[in-house]
């Protein structure tokens, strides 16, 4: 039975920011509490970390693929920024240097002959944050430790804010460029590192993990179908993580954990009927319009993209945005929450404006 404030909640006024509800009739923070955090619909970033490729290294890579460098002509302001602005997603690339050092002089930057680049924080030891290795390699945060612990910053400023979703994509695909960096695998023992960084700099106060959210159901898959997920109340000033992967890392982060048991973040799946199926990505909203409808009806957290490779950008076609914000997924994630005057004035904002909405057609 539903009770009269999820009733209240569940009719929101139309242009009700659920981050800040204004108080007025039917936007009030009791209201908008009672909800699921299922129930918002939210902007982030994708490759959120992303710094644009130097002057004389982008030369280089439209010389040899002008499609290639395209696709890759796109920045991203600090994280604290983008926090500021409404970004309720980050999205973090990782690898791995357990010894450090190994990305202290990236290929890209040899062959343009040298150029601007700090490279202090790659000496260090520890998982660090690019988007193609040794050729899209600048960072705003180039260590995983650094990232998070702006982003723990910003929250610890910001007690209220809605739960904020920190992607991950585990990178060990060997890129096809002669003298490049040989990648390191994310075995076991890299799992565990992507695991011990995040609960280094959040403790478990300020997470929304697995465990926390099947609260001792048979599976996680079950618990997110019945409700699990707390509500926006309770992950007000919460992060959690979601690793971005396909099914061999995905098996191997949940080996021995069904359910994902102890691990500090959620998986994404192409079984939707997996015990640990509680988050998926379907970046394409058009085509996975249908997929996203079923992942909402069994509970779960979707993440689906507005653009990408710059091509909204460049041409300011906007059916994969609108499509993206009608599909109800939770996240919306986009290269453009101001636009790249380069290209023109294409850029995603939430409809109707405020940092969250009501995702359209989730239930509670």
């Amino acid at each position: 039975m539903i009770t009269a404030l999820l009733a209240a909640a569940l009719a929101l006024a139309p242009g009700c920011d659920l981050e800040r509800p204004s108080g007025a009739p039917g936007c009030t923070r009791k209201a908008v509490d009672a909800l699921p955090m299922t129930a918002l619909q939210v902007v982030g970033t994708h490759n959120s970390y992303k710094r644009a490729i130097a002057p004389a290294e982008m030369k280089t890579l439209r010389a040899a693929s002008p499609r290639t460098a395209d696709s890759l002509d796109y920045s991203h302001p600090p994280l604290t920024e983008q926090l500021e602005a409404g970004a309720r997603q980050i999205e973090l690339d990782l690898v791995r240097d357990p010894e450090g050092g190994r990305w202290a002089r990236p290929l890209g930057l040899k062959m343009a002959g040298g150029g601007d680049y700090d490279a202090g924080p790659m000496s260090a030891p520890g998982l660090k944050v690019m988007h193609v290795p040794d050729i899209d390699y600048r960072s705003v945060c180039p260590t995983f430790r650094a990232c998070l612990e702006e982003i723990r910053a910003w929250s610890a400023r910001n007690p209220g804010h809605l739960p904020l979703l920190i992607m991950m994509n585990l990178k060990d695909d060997q890129i096809a460029v002669p003298g490049a960096t040989p990648l390191l695998p994310f075995d076991e023992q890299g799992m565990d590192e992507v695991d011990a960084e995040i609960r280094a700099v959040f403790g478990p106060s300020r997470l929304i993990t697995p465990d926390q959210v099947r609260k001792g159901r048979a599976s996680l898959r079950e618990a997110v179908a019945k409700g699990g997920w707390p509500t926006l109340r309770a992950a007000r000033g919460k992060v959690f993580f979601a690793i971005d992967e396909g099914p061999a890392k995905v098996a191997l982060y949940s080996r021995g954990r069904p359910s994902l048991e102890g691990r500090a973040a959620f998986v994404n799946t192409d079984d939707l009927a997996a015990p640990y199926a509680a988050y998926v990505t379907l970046n394409d909203p058009g085509k996975d319009a249908a997929r996203i409808r079923q992942a909402l009806d069994l509970g779960m957290v979707v993440r689906t993209r507005a653009d990408a490779d710059t091509v909204e950008a460049r041409t300011g076609e906007t059916a994969r945005r609108e499509a993206a914000f009608a599909s109800g997924a939770q996240y919306v994630s986009t290269d453009y929450m101001k636009p790249d005057l380069r290209f023109g004035p294409y850029q995603v904002v939430l409809p109707g404006g405020g940092t969250a909405r009501r995702a359209p057609g989730v239930r509670p």
